[in-house]
């Protein structure tokens, strides 16, 4: 049976090492961890979501994993659902809350948090930081520019070794690679 691909669809707002409040400009400190069942009832379309996240985390192949500011635990800024595959991270879905979205988002950096973690995951599996995902056409250019995302046929794309590095050292200053 061939693999769902999803065409990942999200935009680098920037690069920070936390997200930040886009009105006041404070900056919070988050952390990544697994989503839950109990998650699930409050990451609907109802909601604002625009992916069925049930799916994801019913997938014994994903991993499903949520983004929140410390301290604060019970609101999700952001999803990501990775594959670990034999030799690179596969980057099914990324999603920002329906609130981190658009020109009134109320924070930026959600998703460059979520794909700093993708690389971060890749190194702790000794795949060398690879990252691979499906881009949508029109952002395959804004992958390359902010993220050094090679395009490489088709929709495909992969954040290699030094990019990777880049990423995680940002985002996650206290672990070097």
């Amino acid at each position: 049976m061939a693999k769902r691909q999803e065409k990942l669809d999200f935009w680098i707002d920037d690069l920070t090492n936390s997200i930040r409040n886009s009105i006041s400009g404070d900056k919070f400190q988050t952390e990544v961890s697994r989503l839950t069942k109990s998650d699930l009832k409050i990451i609907t379309k109802k909601r604002g979501w625009n992916f069925s996240w049930n799916t994801e985390l019913a997938d014994n192949s994903r991993e499903v994993f949520k983004l929140t500011v410390v301290n604060n635990p019970s609101v999700i800024q952001g999803l990501i659902s990775v594959t670990i595959e034999s030799d690179h991270v596969y980057m099914n879905l990324l999603e920002s809350a329906p609130f981190n979205i658009g020109e009134n988002k109320l924070y930026e950096g959600v998703s460059g948090n979520m794909v700093a973690y993708a690389c971060k995951l890749s190194f702790q599996h000794d795949h060398e930081g690879f990252v691979a995902f499906t881009a949508k056409t029109k952002l395959i250019k804004h992958y390359e520019a902010t993220l050094g995302a090679y395009h490489f046929g088709g929709y495909k794309m992969i954040i290699p070794t030094d990019a990777s590095k880049k990423r995680v050292e940002k985002y996650f200053k206290m672990e070097k690679i």
